[in-house]
């Protein structure tokens, strides 16, 4: 489980990758890296999508596992993004991107050079990423730290400081698209390690809903359950979104904001003018350590 767990990592990429041939005014996202930190073959699919052909048959396909979850995954990125920026201006002095995958947060932004970067995953993707980061720039940029660890048994706080992470430090947490693939367990003893984190702190993280887990609703993404939850049994964890701030508030965090995929929608895909719809199953939040 733990190795197909790892192999998730290139899908969302290869999308990111894709949506870069879109014209400017109908990006989701704007990620000039994704493509460069593909293997070959998922580098040449996202090339291959400047046909738009080709890049309406990727999204269909995507589609095919459930409406919506193209414009969820594009949308879910744009807002770390946005939070991310509200918390440089806040002064944040790290960020700690949980389950970085061939995430390209902490290369795109030029604002992180003057702060601390981890990032966090299981050894087999940290490798990887070290190779494609050396590929890419020559060696692994000065300003970030690859940290291979596995959320559902090591604990996190350690092996940060190991790395150099400094617990007085303001730190934005990114834990994007993992949370539904760790246990229950993982996930509390992921929130207990953030609740040393120093105040004013942030954490922006996705979870899928506990009645999409459990069978009660698919909304509209019956296709991803059976291979996700029924199949293959990689997502484990869901909340209930009403329950997020209770959730939080065990750990010392407060909610500030939890996005639907309406809201998503409303934010980011509107304003491009594509009639994209944003899957329900899963929901993006925004909170701050108190």
């Amino acid at each position: 489980m733990r190795r197909q767990a790892a192999r998730t990592a290139i899908g969302p990429m290869a999308l990111v990758a894709a949506e870069q041939y879109r014209p400017v005014p109908e990006r989701l996202v704007q990620d000039g890296l994704a493509r460069r930190l593909l293997p070959g073959a998922a580098r040449w699919l996202a090339a291959s999508t400047r046909w738009r052909p080709i890049g309406d048959l990727l999204i269909r396909v995507t589609e095919g596992k459930g409406r919506g979850l193209t414009a969820s995954l594009l949308c879910r990125k744009r807002y770390v993004d946005d939070t991310l920026q509200e918390a440089l201006v806040a002064g944040i002095e790290a960020v700690v991107v949980l389950g970085a995958g061939l995430d390209t947060l902490a290369y795109r932004h030029p604002e992180l050079q003057r702060c601390r970067v981890f990032e966090v995953d299981l050894p087999e993707n940290i490798a990887y990423k070290r190779a494609r980061l050396t590929a890419v720039f020559g060696r692994v940029p000065h300003h970030v730290s690859l940290v291979p660890i596995d959320l559902d048994s090591a604990d996190l706080m350690e092996v940060l400081a190991a790395h150099g992470y400094e617990p007085a430090w303001k730190a934005f947490f990114s834990w994007e698209g993992v949370t539904q693939y760790l246990s229950e367990d993982g996930v509390r003893r992921t929130l207990s390690a953030l609740a040393s984190a120093a105040a004013g702190s942030r954490l922006v993280f996705t979870f899928v809903r506990r009645d999409f887990l459990d069978g009660l609703h698919f909304y509209a993404a019956e296709p991803a359950y059976q291979e996700f939850c029924v199949r293959r049994r990689l997502w484990r964890f869901g909340l209930a979104p009403e329950g997020v701030g209770a959730f939080l508030a065990e750990y010392g965090w407060r909610e500030v904001e939890q996005l639907s995929g309406m809201c998503l929608r409303a934010r980011y895909v509107e304003p491009t003018g594509r009639a994209l719809p944003v899957s329900e199953i899963e929901r993006s939040v925004h909170a701050e350590k108190l």
